[in-house]
C-alpha cells in the first residue's frame, strides 16, 4: 500500500511541477512575443487541444486499470496485447489526427480571421501556426499508452519523470528558438510562435526517450512474467478495446470541456470584434482571457481538484457497498476542498487583478488586460466545480449524463457568445464562458442530487463561513491597496506592482487562513492536511 501512496503522490507532483512550469514560461515567453504572439500561440493550441484530449485524455488512466486488472488475475499476456494493440492503434489514429489537423489548418484560419489582408493576425499566420503544432499528434497518443502501462505495473515513475522532462525540454525549445528569432536575428514573432508550437513535438520526443530507457530497463522482467503465466483470458481484441473505451470516455468529456469552450472564443471573438469596431485590441484580450489569464485562474483549479479527486476512488468503494451515509460524507468533502481553497484564491486573484498582470506580463494597456483577469477569475470557480462534479458522476456510477451537461454548456456558449461580446465587448466571451460552465454545474448537481437524494445543507453552510472569510480578506486587501497606493504607483511601475502583489497575497491570505484556522474550518474541511499550520498559527 505505501508503495501506491508513493507513486501517486509522485505523479501528482510531477502533474503539479508541469503546470506550474507551464504557467512561469509564460513571463519571458511574452516578453519575446507580446500580445499578438500570445493569441497566435492560444488559437494554434485550441484545435489541437481538442484533437489530443479526444486521442489521449484517459487512456493512461484506463490502460493502467486494464493491465493492473489482469495482472491481478495472473493474466499478463492480456496486458501485454492491450498495450501492443494500443500502440498501434494510437500511432494510426494519431497518424489520422495528424493529417486532418494539418490539412485543415488552412480552412481553420479562414474560420478565425475575417480577412486574409487585415491588419494584425492574418489567416496566413494562424495556418502556419496550427500546422506547426499538429506535428505533435505523431508522438503524443502512441506515448500515453506506454505510461499508461507502466502505471498499470504500480510504477508511476517513468510517468512523472517523463511528464516532467517533456515539459522542461518543450518550454526550453520556445524561449531558446522564440529568443534567437526575435532578439538575435530579428526575426517575425509569427516565425517565433510557429516554432513554439513545434516544441510540443520536440517534447513529445524527448518523453519518448525517458520511457523507452524505462522500457528497456524493465522488459526483461515484464517477458518473464508473460512466460510464466498459466492461463489467459483469450479476449477478442475487440473486447479489448471496448473495455479501454468504457474506462477512458468519462475522463475524455471532462478534458475536452474548456478547449472546447475556448475553441468557440476561436470562431467568434474576432468577428465579434470587428463587428462592434473593437478589432485594434483583439489580439490583446483575446490573449490576455485564454492564454496568459488561463494560466493564472488554472492553478489554484489544479491543487484543489488534484486534492479534491483523491477522494473519488473511495466513493466509488463506498456507492458499490451502498454506505450512503459515507457516500453523502466524501461527496460533501469532494465539494467543499474546492469551495475552501479556490473561493478566497477566486477573489484574491479578482481583487489584485491589476496587479498580478502587470507583476507578471508588465503594464502595457494594463487597464483593459488587468480588468479581463479581474472578470474571469472567479470563472476558476466553476472549472473547479465541474472537474470535482463530473468525477462525482462517475464515482456514482452516473457517467453518462457528463455528455448532456457537457453538451448543455456548450449550446449556451455558441448561442450567446457573439451576443454577450456585443453587448460587453471583451468581457462577454468571458461572461459566455462563465455561463457555459456555471450552466454544465448546475446540471451536474442537479443529477447528482436526484440520483442518490443527495443533501447539501452542510456544504451550503461551510460555503457561507467560507464567504464571509472571503469577504472579510478582500476588505483587508482594499485597505492595503489604498494605503500601499498612497506611496506605491503599483498602477504604473512593475517593482511597485510586485511590492504590493507580495503585500495582497501575504496579509490577505494569511487573514483568510487565520481564520480558517481558528474556526476549524480547515481541519473540518481538509483534514490532517492542515498541521503544517500548527507551526504558524495557535489557536
Amino acid at each position: 500500500m505505501s508503495n501506491i501512496v508513493k507513486g501517486t503522490m509522485l505523479l501528482t507532483g510531477a502533474t503539479f511541477l508541469s503546470k506550474f512550469l507551464g504557467m512561469i514560461y509564460v513571463i519571458p515567453f511574452n516578453w519575446l512575443v507580446g500580445s499578438t504572439g500570445g493569441t497566435l500561440f492560444a488559437l494554434a493550441y485550441q484545435p489541437y487541444n481538442i484533437l489530443i484530449s479526444i486521442s489521449t485524455v484517459g487512456v493512461p488512466l484506463a490502460v493502467s486499470k486494464f493491465v493492473s486488472k489482469y495482472n491481478a488475475l495472473g493474466d499478463y499476456n492480456t496486458g501485454m496485447r492491450m498495450f501492443k494493440a494500443g500502440i498501434i492503434m494510437m500511432a494510426v489514429t494519431g497518424f489520422l489526427a495528424f493529417l486532418v489537423l494539418f490539412f485543415s489548418a488552412d480552412l481553420l484560419a479562414q474560420f478565425i480571421i475575417t480577412k486574409e489582408d487585415a491588419e494584425g493576425i492574418s489567416q496566413s499566420d494562424v495556418s502556419l501556426v496550427i500546422k506547426m503544432v499538429s506535428f505533435a499528434l505523431l508522438v503524443i497518443p502512441a506515448m500515453s499508452i506506454v505510461r499508461g502501462f507502466f502505471q498499470g505495473y504500480e510504477s508511476m515513475g517513468p510517468t512523472a519523470v517523463s511528464q516532467v522532462v517533456e515539459q522542461i525540454v518543450r518550454i526550453g525549445f520556445i524561449l531558446i528558438t522564440s529568443f534567437f528569432i526575435v532578439i538575435m536575428f530579428n526575426g517575425e514573432i509569427v516565425t517565433a510562435v510557429g516554432f513554439a508550437t513545434f516544441a510540443a513535438f520536440v517534447g513529445a520526443i524527448a518523453s519518448c526517450v525517458v520511457l523507452w530507457i524505462y522500457w528497456r530497463k524493465r522488459k526483461t522482467y515484464i517477458n518473464r512474467q508473460v512466460e510464466q503465466q498459466r492461463y489467459t483470458y483469450d479476449i477478442p481484441t475487440k473486447d479489448l478495446f471496448k473495455e479501454l473505451f468504457q474506462y477512458a470516455g468519462p475522463f475524455v468529456l471532462v478534458g475536452v470541456a474548456t478547449p472546447l469552450y475556448q475553441m468557440v472564443d476561436s470562431f467568434t471573438m474576432e468577428r465579434a470584434m470587428v463587428a462592434i469596431g473593437e478589432k485594434e485590441i483583439f489580439d490583446i484580450a483575446y490573449s490576455a482571457i485564454n492564454f496568459y489569464g488561463h494560466k493564472l485562474i488554472i492553478i489554484p483549479v489544479t491543487i484543489a481538484t488534484g486534492m479534491s479527486l483523491a477522494i473519488i476512488p473511495a466513493l466509488t468503494k463506498s456507492f458499490s457497498q451502498k454506505n450512503t451515509s459515507l457516500v453523502n460524507h466524501q461527496i460533501n468533502q469532494a465539494l467543499q476542498i474546492v469551495l475552501v481553497l479556490v473561493v478566497p484564491a477566486a477573489a484574491g486573484l479578482a481583487m489584485l487583478s491589476e496587479v498580478v498582470y502587470g507583476s507578471l506580463y508588465g503594464m502595457s494597456q494594463l487597464n483593459l488586460t488587468g480588468s479581463l483577469l479581474g472578470w474571469y477569475a472567479p470563472v476558476s470557480l466553476l472549472f473547479a466545480l465541474f472537474t470535482v462534479t463530473a468525477a462525482i458522476l462517475q464515482g456514482i456510477n452516473q457517467q453518462q449524463f457528463a455528455v448532456v451537461s457537457l453538451t448543455g454548456g456548450l449550446l449556451m456558449k455558441i448561442l450567446f457568445n457573439i451576443q454577450l461580446i456585443h453587448m460587453f465587448e471583451a468581457k462577454g466571451a468571458i461572461f459566455g464562458t462563465a455561463l457555459a460552465v456555471g450552466t454544465a454545474v448546475v446540471l451536474n448537481l442537479w443529477r447528482i442530487k436526484t440520483s442518490i437524494q443527495f443533501n447539501f445543507r452542510q456544504t451550503y453552510r461551510r460555503f457561507l463561513l467560507i464567504a464571509i472569510f472571503t469577504l472579510i480578506m478582500c476588505i483587508i486587501i482594499w485597505i492595503i491597496k489604498a494605503v500601499g497606493g498612497t506611496f506605491l504607483a503599483y498602477e504604473a511601475n512593475r517593482s511597485a506592482a510586485v511590492v504590493m502583489l507580495i503585500a495582497g497575497i501575504a496579509i490577505g491570505g494569511g487573514v483568510y487562513l487565520w481564520l480558517g484556522y481558528i474556526s476549524t474550518l480547515l481541519e473540518r474541511v481538509l483534514g490532517n492536511r492542515v498541521r503544517v499550520l500548527d507551526k504558524i498559527f495557535r489557536r
